[in-house]
């Protein structure tokens, strides 16, 4: 079964992007980032957005991908992820996006053990050779007209199979972070009747469900091609 792995690839990071850090000020406009499930160092970046309780608007840039790894090149002028798109600022390098999120959202400076350099990335390149090139490749897809919304937090295993699958197929999607102690948890409840993730809601066609395995047969019956 996809969770046992999934399950030790959260092990291996606990306990970061589980729960909420001291918060800052809110971004004035969407964050964007552009990365790849499987890339050790885009899972830096994603776990800083979970802990900072931040909402971005991910575009997967999977390895094949011809759509947002093409204007991702485009607008910062290389192919290297993860690039997060903060207003007019562009940012690459995954430590120094978390020290970005961290000065301007956050407390000021980050969390000792997301400075940890070399450890830190070893310990998350061993998170992603446990799920074995899940989240890295493009699959052949249908293209959605509007970006899909998910709930998550980012050491969540069942949420990470979802998000996997969601960079295979290219489809961009908002990521509502909701990790432990988010004050946006009231919220997702009252929009959702529960606290539960994932949570996927498909603007392109009214769907929305719970449950991980529901969410991936929907995402590949909907926009996988067959």
């Amino acid at each position: 079964m996809f969770i046992v792995p999934s399950t030790l690839a959260t092990a291996v990071r606990y306990p970061l992007g589980l729960k909420i850090s001291a918060l800052g000020a809110r971004p004035t406009q969407q964050l964007e980032l552009y990365d790849f499930e499987a890339c050790p160092f885009c899972r830096k970046a994603r776990e800083a957005l979970t802990m900072l309780d931040l909402d971005v608007l991910v575009k997967p840039s999977p390895r094949g991908g011809t759509h947002w790894r093409a204007e991702a090149i485009a607008r910062g002028g290389k192919a290297q992820f993860p690039l997060l798109v903060d207003g007019d600022t562009l940012i690459y390098e995954s430590d120094a996006i978390v020290a970005h999120l961290y000065e301007r959202y956050g407390a000021g400076t980050a969390p000792l053990w997301t400075r940890l350099g070399p450890i830190n990335t070893m310990s998350s390149a061993l998170a992603s050779a446990m799920r074995a090139g899940n989240g890295r490749a493009v699959q052949p897809h249908r293209d959605a007209a509007q970006p899909l919304e998910l709930w998550s937090f980012e050491s969540s295993p069942y949420c990470r199979r979802v998000r996997e699958v969601l960079c295979e197929l290219e489809l961009a999607y908002v990521l509502h972070n909701v990790g432990k102690g988010s004050p946006k948890r009231t919220e997702f409840r009252e929009r959702a009747g529960k606290v539960q993730v994932p949570y996927l809601e498909d603007p392109n066609t009214g769907a929305h469900m719970f449950e991980s395995r529901d969410i991936v047969r929907y995402l590949r019956t909907t926009y996988g091609s067959p």
